[in-house]
């Protein structure tokens, strides 16, 4: 992870759609595109088609190679303009038979889905509008075919005031900037926007960078922000991920993963220095350029904590709310793993010498309140689920570890519970996945059958964990599927193999799951 400053993340269908149109100049152009048109799928979409979560990709998607092809209809060879010329058509077939009038569908939970949709569709609508009869050979049939209609409960009144904003020179809130290419013109060149500093980011994200550039070449390529953008494009190799860097979260998440399955960690003592002055009075955020929030600073604190250090609590505070902990100020939707992280260190943490008795007991009501909220999130089947991550396995992996650690009695019959969902879930061939059989998963799902209970596990216990391994070591160890929330689904390779890497370890050392593996 030291060796990839820009952290080690799956490309992302959307993002890199937003460079193609944003940044055409930018390294890696041609690369992209190639990667928009071999992404796409039969049915015409980009990304999991299930569920909604193909909406964002393949606006983005057909937006981008749909003005690329309104600003050079040959797209530099005869054969390019036949393949982006069918993929426009596959495109537009598919978005609106989705987007019709009357049309219902899910939106799911991911980040500043609705602006996002919002201004891709408006986009889309003003590039059919301006299709020129002759110059787009195989397209003319889309003039006059009516609009591409907003989903149910999606409106403009956000992003609306979001441009007036910046037209205005304000300031956003941190966690807008993330998605400022929604702004379109009204981002380039913002104000009120500033580029975080040595990085030269703009909210994390490649696009929302390029988006405050402006589309044309910058005339001075040794600006941060450019050098942000050529370096991510050709760590990527033109593709780009939505959230770059992601490295605060990404070590922070597999320290602990490690930690939790006892397997030893060892890191510079330089390391571990740099990680805690990432601490300041409001935690630490996932990466430079996007606000700090309660869950990386809390599995952050969890990772030190497990590293022999002595980490401060007390950052966490500013996100204690009356009945549970947000993940930043202002959040629609509370956050069940969030919130269990936080309980996890608040459960762990070796309280100094130093410690007050009134912090002491703020830790313990702290703890008490996260317990009962986390139980009454728990859905009837046993799982959570949770705003980052599209699979139920992961919240539950993170509530029933809190949970348990905690040793609280309450806690017991939920982790119960949530131990029986897990075995009804698995699948014929031993693995776990809420579309398709996944190591990610079937780790998570491991980790909650091994980390939670005793030591003396029963045989149907056992038995499932001994399946469940052999899936892993039949399992490709790279290309995982991508299930984690951003602006599109993504995949985090470092942390999805720690935590494939600390379930292997978990089966292959606990007696009865080695018993179990003999006898399949």
């Amino acid at each position: 992870m030291t060796d990839r400053p820009w952290s080690d993340l799956s490309p992302s269908v959307y993002e890199t759609g937003r460079l193609v149109s944003l940044a055409p100049w930018l390294t890696g152009h041609r690369a992209r595109i190639a990667y928009l048109l071999e992404s796409q799928r039969p049915d015409g979409g980009w990304g999991q088609s299930a569920d909604g979560y193909g909406l964002v990709p393949t606006l983005s998607a057909a937006e981008a190679l749909l003005n690329t092809l309104l600003a050079d209809p040959a797209v530099a060879s005869v054969a390019d303009q036949a393949s982006v010329l069918l993929t426009v058509r596959r495109a537009l077939a598919n978005l609106f038979a989705v987007l019709r009038p009357g049309a219902v569908l899910p939106i799911p939970d991911t980040p500043a889905i609705e602006i996002i949709v919002a201004s891709l569709v408006s986009a889309l609508n003003n590039a059919l509008d301006r299709l020129p009869h002759s110059a787009v050979s195989g397209l003319d049939a889309w003039r006059g075919n009516g609009r591409l209609h907003l989903p149910s409960g999606v409106d403009d009144t956000v992003l609306t005031r979001m441009r007036s904003l910046l037209e205005t020179g304000s300031e956003l809130p941190t966690k807008l900037l993330h998605a400022l290419e929604v702004a379109g013109s009204a981002a380039d060149g913002a104000l009120g926007v500033r580029p975080t500093l040595p990085q030269g980011t703009v909210g994390a994200s490649p696009a929302a960078t390029a988006a405050w550039l402006g589309t044309k070449q910058p005339a001075d390529s040794g600006r941060a922000p450019v050098r942000y953008l050529e370096s991510v494009a050709d760590e990527y190799g033109g593709p780009v991920p939505c959230a770059v860097p992601l490295d605060v979260f990404e070590r922070a998440q597999v320290i602990a993963t490690f930690s939790r399955a006892g397997i030893p960690v060892k890191v510079s003592t330089t390391l571990r220095a740099g990680l805690t002055a990432l601490l300041g009075p409001s935690g630490s955020p996932g990466g430079a350029g996007l606000p700090p929030d309660a869950d990386t600073s809390s599995i952050l604190l969890f990772a030190l904590s497990q590293l022999g250090a002595e980490p401060d609590l007390e950052c966490l505070w500013p996100y204690e709310l009356s009945t549970h902990f947000c993940t930043w100020p202002g959040e629609d939707n509370p956050s069940p793993s969030a919130n269990a992280h936080v309980l996890e260190i608040l459960a762990a943490a070796d309280h100094p010498p130093t410690i007050t008795a009134n912090q002491v007991r703020r830790y313990g009501e702290a703890g008490a309140k996260l317990t009962s909220w986390l139980l009454e999130q728990q859905r009837d089947d046993g799982s959570w689920q949770d705003r980052w991550h599209a699979s139920p396995l992961y919240a539950t992996q993170c509530c029933t570890l809190a949970l348990a650690r905690t040793g609280a009695p309450t806690a017991a019959s939920a982790v119960g519970k949530a131990v029986s969902w897990v075995l009804a879930t698995q699948r014929p061939d031993g693995s776990w996945g809420r579309w398709n059989s996944t190591a990610e998963e079937t780790a998570y799902a491991l980790q909650i059958l091994l980390l939670t209970g005793s030591q003396e596990l029963t045989d149907t216990v056992a038995h499932a964990a001994a399946r469940g391994h052999r899936f892993l070591q039949k399992s490709a160890k790279t290309g995982h599927e991508a299930l984690w929330h951003d602006k599109d689904l993504y995949a985090p390779q470092a942390i999805v193999e720690a935590a494939v890497l600390a379930s292997t370890h978990l089966a292959e050392t606990h007696p009865a799951v080695v018993r179990a593996a003999a006898r399949l």
